[in-house]
């Protein structure tokens, strides 16, 4: 049966989980979306860039997000499952030796993936996010630190006081700091609005924590540094110089991991959009050199 491309697949025995394809080319790429709690939607330009080079890629919407069922159950929130529910789709699309893409949170999960079941990899494409959240914490408070004193004064009164929905609040993280390091265009192009107005606060909030740049949840101390070594697969580490991710942290990255290359684009976290041509000429050379034999 003809679907278009998409398909439900069954995760932990019991859920399900949406996906679907994009393109009929013979290079295939997962791509996980970012968040966590959010959905694919942001990631709809890629049909701009892929294809036409004989790239098929596949969305996918995690478990609590999107077109993907949403469990009230704030214990499947980890980690490790997510890192499990990975595997279960790539079988589940009997995806092998794909390249792996996975932007921000999506980058977080994997290296995870790579670092357990690299043997069905081609290659790695790390978007957007460093090896350890405690070196995620620091930029973003230097990047905070930029603010006026008094912006960094509201924002400190509102985080003591736990009530990160104040519109005071709310008004300074999305009018200056995402405006100047999540996504340097206004208005947000449009699958990036919707993405926002999609996502499970839930996982989110537990995973993450209330924002960007306070930093609460379970993954708070998670850090891989010294596995990067062991991703042995050739890899893409891709971020925006005026993202929220530290450029010495990206690079540093580029020097662990053995077969890897590193591109500092001039947008933000979302330089997919803020500097599009750029990214996407690096992701399609990146997969070119990779099928040509040319990445050593």
């Amino acid at each position: 049966m003809k679907t278009g491309g998409s398909k439900v697949i069954e995760v932990d025995g019991k859920y399900h989980v949406w996906t679907d394809r994009v393109g009929t080319g013979a290079v295939k790429m997962l791509t996980l979306h970012g968040g966590p709690g959010f959905t694919h939607d942001y990631l709809e330009c890629f049909e701009d860039f892929l294809p036409q080079h004989g790239i098929s890629f596949y969305y996918y919407d995690q478990l609590g997000s999107g077109s993907s069922d949403r469990p009230d159950d704030v214990k499947l929130w980890t980690v490790d499952r997510f890192r499990g529910e990975v595997e279960q789709v790539r079988k589940g699309l009997g995806l092998d030796k794909f390249y792996l893409y996975g932007h921000s949170w999506g980058g977080m999960l994997g290296i995870e993936y790579a670092l357990e079941h690299q043997d069905h990899l081609k290659a790695l494409i790390i978007s957007d996010m460093t090896a350890g959240i405690p070196e995620y914490e620091a930029y973003a408070q230097k990047l905070l630190g930029e603010l006026s004193e008094d912006d960094r004064k509201t924002l400190e009164k509102y985080a003591a006081a736990g009530n990160f929905e104040a519109p005071e609040y709310q008004e300074i993280m999305f009018g200056k700091v995402y405006a100047a390091h999540l996504i340097r265009i206004n208005p947000w192009p449009e699958p990036v609005d919707r993405a926002f107005k999609k996502f499970n606060a839930q996982v989110y909030n537990t995973m993450q924590g209330p924002n960007e740049f306070v930093i609460s949840g379970n993954f708070k101390s998670w850090s891989r540094w010294a596995d990067l070594p062991k991703i042995k697969v050739p890899t893409l580490i891709i971020a925006g110089g005026k993202g929220t991710m530290n450029p010495s942290d990206i690079r540093r990255m580029g020097r662990l991991i053995p077969r890897s290359r590193v591109v500092i684009t001039e947008g933000s976290h979302l330089s997919m959009y803020d500097d599009q041509e750029r990214y996407f000429r690096e992701l399609v050379r990146f997969i070119k050199d990779v099928e040509a034999g040319r990445f050593k």
